[in-house]
């Protein structure tokens, strides 16, 4: 009996037969009529208890969930069920989702036909990577009477993580690589100049760069050749990803370390597709989480592995440590491309010399974020005293980053300020534009 339940609407009953028994003390006629509708009401409550458990399994469900959840994105989920019985069913479907997103009224009600087969769906987004944990699929059956409920339970806990953003990754794949990615926001660049990475011998076409004549193969063919040069490969490419207490600042429900984590699993997967080698590492305190550059086939999977397995105290970071490892393990010239957040010019100008340092022997890439709810305040009307102190302060945040990038931009350290949502492409734009021109 531990799975029969009363519908409320059982209750509403009986309250309506009080209400008319309460009536009855001043019209004496009505008494009897109440007590036949509450001897009505028991005998069908009786034949709604014998309805549904009349049979074994009235009905059969399942969760479908995905291998892993993507951070930060929404994640399908989908129930399906499976009425066993000749009776119409009505449902209440109540899925025990995991703690971290404290929803307590999930809830989906519905009518099932007889012999029939229904499939809903429903959308988790996670905001911190980790194990989420799907408890109890509670499916309540209502019969066409609709005054007792019979519980089912199905698909007890269910453990999926939470990996880094796969989703944005494949997104930006297929938008990097198709035949108008523009209109996705990536940037047409100029080449300046081309590599010297030779690719092949062809007929020469109005356009074509006249220096690039291959005399040999002109006289041979008896027509103008000229070489043709692709981009070169094999790059070292390496995320440098801050720990520290600038990155703890949340927006849209994640930090900007989970937005940062999310692009460089993107941006990894462009590099690898682009031929050159992606590595990463972290660090705050001290450098962890170390993959060396490299393009083998397994090198994604490692990359996904590490970002998931991040971890971090938001200590302050020691900028001093991510160069001397910068030193000490990457002795070929590389592309760095470092993920930090400087608020004021006092915080950029304590790390400037380790930057300075390293972008002696590498070329160095700083992603910092802009503070759209900053942006927010300043765009806002402001009516009262306090709200035009606010507004000027904001506004006061908002021109000490762009003295940042000038500052950057001045000891010739490349630089890019976007926002959290615009990170991905942001970056993945700075990558191909290096490449376009031939920068490393």
């Amino acid at each position: 009996m531990k799975s029969l339940y009363v519908n409320p609407l059982f209750y509403w009953s009986l309250l309506g037969i009080a209400m008319l028994s309460f009536v009855s003390f001043f019209v004496d006629w009505l008494y009897p009529v109440a007590v036949g509708l509450l001897v009505v009401l028991l005998l069908l409550f009786l034949v709604d208890i014998f309805i549904l458990y009349s049979g074994r399994e009235a009905v059969t469900a399942s969760r479908v969930l995905p291998e892993m959840l993507s951070n930060g994105d929404e994640n399908p989920v989908r129930i399906k069920v499976r009425n066993n019985s000749r009776i119409p069913w009505y449902l209440r479907i109540i899925d025990e989702i995991p703690y971290q997103y404290q929803k307590r009224d999930f809830s989906i009600e519905s009518r099932i036909t007889k012999f029939s087969e229904k499939e809903y769906e429903y959308t988790l987004r996670p905001v911190q990577r980790g194990e989420y944990l799907f408890g109890k699929l509670n499916v309540y059956l209502l019969s066409p009477l609709r005054l007792a409920m019979r519980r089912y339970i199905f698909s007890e806990n269910a453990v999926v993580a939470a990996y880094p953003s796969f989703i944005q990754m494949r997104k930006q794949d297929l938008i990097a690589f198709s035949h108008n990615p523009f209109e996705y926001g990536l940037k047409k660049i100029r080449r300046i100049g081309h590599t010297m990475e030779f690719e092949q011998i062809k007929e020469y076409v109005q356009g074509d760069d006249i220096r690039t004549i291959n005399w040999k193969a002109t006289s041979k063919k008896g027509q103008l050749m000229v070489n043709q040069y692709q981009e070169e490969k094999s790059q070292p490419v390496y995320m440098l990803i801050d720990k520290g207490r600038s990155m703890q600042m949340p927006f849209d429900g994640m930090s900007l370390l989970d937005w940062a984590i999310n692009s460089t699993l993107a941006l990894s997967n462009i590099v690898t597709r682009k031929q050159d080698k992606a590595g990463m590492f972290t660090f705050s305190r001290k450098v962890e989480d170390r993959v060396p550059a490299s393009r083998q086939a397994g090198q994604m999977q490692k990359i996904m592995n590490a970002l998931y397995r991040i971890e971090t105290n938001f200590f302050e970071s020691d900028f001093n440590r991510l160069y001397v490892e910068i030193k000490q393990s990457i002795t070929q010239r590389s592309l760095l491309i470092l993920y930090t957040n400087f608020e004021t010019t006092d915080a950029l100008q304590r790390q400037l010399p380790y930057l300075k340092a390293i972008s002696r022997n590498h070329l160095l890439i700083v992603i910092f974020f802009r503070n759209t709810e900053l942006n927010k305040l300043i765009e806002r009307r402001a009516e009262k005293l306090n709200e035009v102190y606010d507004k000027i302060i904001a506004e006061k945040f908002a021109f000490e980053k762009r003295l940042i990038v000038r500052e950057l931009t001045r000891h010739g350290i490349q630089c890019v300020l976007s926002s959290p949502e615009n990170l991905t492409i942001d970056s993945i734009n700075k990558y191909l534009e290096v490449k376009a021109r031939g920068m490393v």
